[in-house]
Parts: structure tokens; C-alpha cells; sequence
């Protein structure tokens, strides 16, 4: 099997690539934008012209939450255009597509997980963005499955977990936010996923009805109780004050609630979630 992993220099796709070792069946292809700018439909053509795969997994997207309210235009391209480019070009060259998206589809007014099947009603950009691409696959791709997850994070790139223990490092008091509650989500837990999907027997089947699922760990926390286990597992020394969204306003509007309901994915490709905390302390250890 021949597969390409796009934003390969990102958190998720950087763990795929660390793990791809192990499947020495399948061929696996990473690049990111310095091989290759998805936005640029002409040059994007031309690499599928020259290159076959079986399988495209889109990790490459704009994450930057608040610089979207700013920047939408680029969002929109990278959040919305490259998955409508892939899509069209699957049906071409006939390989499956996988895309990741976000639990910022939705506007968070739920109190119990979001399922699949629930409407999405984003709140930022950032998060309508990525609701465009995933309507642009429904509508436009043949063979394709879309994979939503939440709080990601890793030992690689920017992320919320390195970003506040280098904050709690650097000063003696933090406040954190304590009212929007979802669940942490381990990169390489999602990595193994995806991989172990691609290969799986009922992969076909759901990309043929075009299949969207959810991935994240186990459990629900806010962000103040998550600051919390990040500072206690590395023994960082901080004082933490919970705060509310109103008392912490950011340019862009986030979910109060976005836990991901992630049966189907665990029924379908026979995945165990593991929780968020035993990931956390996994992640910390190296």
C-alpha cells in the first residue's frame, strides 16, 4: 500500500512518520509545505500526475485559532481548499482520502458528547473553516473518511501542554481558564489510529459511504484542571487561579463544551481509548 501523509511537519503528522517504521508493507510518503504548497492547485495537480498512492492522509492545516479571525482568507485556502483539491483529485487518481478535522465544529451549548451525527454550528473561523472542508470531501470525494479530534498535543510543534509549563517556568503565577471543558487528546494515540484504520478490513466500506468519526482520548476536563495535571506530573511549582472565558477574551470564540462521543470510531476499526491523564504522564516521560 502506497501512502502519503501531507502537513508532515505538524504534530500528528510527525508522530505518523515516527511510527510508519513499523509497517514495512506499506510505503509511506511525507511532505509538508516546503515540498509542496496544497494551496497551489496547479503545482498540486502536477505532483499527483507524477506520484500514485493508495491512500492520502491530510494532517496539513491552519490551527492558528485567533490569527484566523484576522486571517481567514489563508484559512479558508488551507482549511477549506486543500481538502476540496484533494477530494476532486482522488476521484482522478482514485486513492482514498483521510482528513482530520476538529471538534470546533461545534458551538460547545451541549452538556454530553457530541456525536458524528450531531449539527455542527462553529463559533470562530478557524472552526467554520474546517466545517467548509469537511463538507467539500462529503460532496466532492468518492473514497474518503474524516476523522475529528480535539485538544491535541505532543512532544513536537506548538502545543497547549509545552506552551504552559514554559509559561509556569517563567513566572509565578498563571490563570487559566476553568469554564470550557473537553478532553486532551495524545498525538501519537491518534498516529497509532489512523495507521491501524488504513489497514484495517472495514477501512474501504467506510470510505465509500464517506464516514466521519471521532478520536480522543478518554475523559473530560477544562483547561485549568489539565494546567494542573501538566504542572503536578513535572513537578513544576505555580500558582494557578481558575477564571472564566468572559474574564479571559480572545479574538476568537471557543466551545464550552466539545467532548468528542468516540464509539463508532472504537466499533468500527476495533480501537481502545485510553485516557487522557495515563496519555498525559506517557507524553511527559519521553
Amino acid at each position: 500500500m502506497k501512502i502519503l501523509v501531507t502537513g508532515s511537519k505538524g504534530q500528528l503528522g510527525s508522530e505518523i512518520n515516527k511510527l510508519s517504521q513499523d509497517y514495512g508493507q506499506s510505503a509511506f510518503t511525507f511532505i509538508d509545505i516546503s515540498e509542496l504548497d496544497l494551496t497551489d492547485e496547479k503545482n498540486v495537480s502536477i505532483f499527483f500526475q507524477d506520484h500514485s498512492f493508495d491512500v492520502v492522509v491530510n494532517c496539513a492545516a491552519y490551527t492558528a485559532v485567533d490569527k484566523a479571525e484576522q486571517d481567514s482568507e489563508l484559512a479558508q485556502k488551507v482549511n477549506y481548499g486543500v481538502p476540496l483539491t484533494l477530494a476532486k483529485l482522488s476521484n482522478t487518481h482514485n486513492f482514498s482520502l483521510v482528513h482530520i478535522s476538529t471538534d470546533f465544529v461545534f458551538d460547545g451549548k451541549k452538556t454530553i458528547p457530541y456525536s458524528e451525527s450531531d449539527k455542527t454550528q462553529p463559533l470562530s473561523v478557524y472552526g467554520k473553516t474546517k466545517c467548509d472542508g469537511e463538507v467539500a470531501i462529503t460532496e466532492n470525494a468518492k473514497s474518503a473518511i474524516m476523522i475529528r479530534t480535539s485538544w491535541l498535543y505532543s512532544r513536537l510543534g506548538s502545543n497547549f501542554v509545552k506552551n504552559i509549563s514554559a509559561l509556569a517556568i517563567d513566572r509565578n503565577e498563571l490563570n487559566i481558564v476553568a469554564d470550557q471543558h473537553g478532553t486532551p487528546t495524545y498525538a501519537h494515540n491518534l498516529a497509532k489510529a489512523i495507521i491501524k484504520i488504513i489497514h484495517h478490513e472495514n477501512f474501504l466500506k467506510a470510505c465509500k459511504s464517506k464516514e466521519i468519526f471521532h478520536f480522543s482520548d478518554q475523559g473530560v476536563t477544562s483547561w485549568y484542571h489539565f494546567t494542573l495535571e501538566i504542572l503536578k506530573l513535572q513537578n513544576i511549582k505555580c500558582v494557578l487561579t481558575p477564571i472564566t472565558t468572559a474574564q479571559y477574551p480572545t479574538p476568537a470564540t471557543r466551545p464550552q463544551y466539545s467532548v468528542l462521543n468516540c464509539n463508532k470510531i472504537s466499533k468500527w476499526f476495533d480501537i481502545t481509548l485510553p485516557h487522557w491523564r495515563s496519555s498525559l504522564k506517557q507524553m511527559l516521560k519521553g
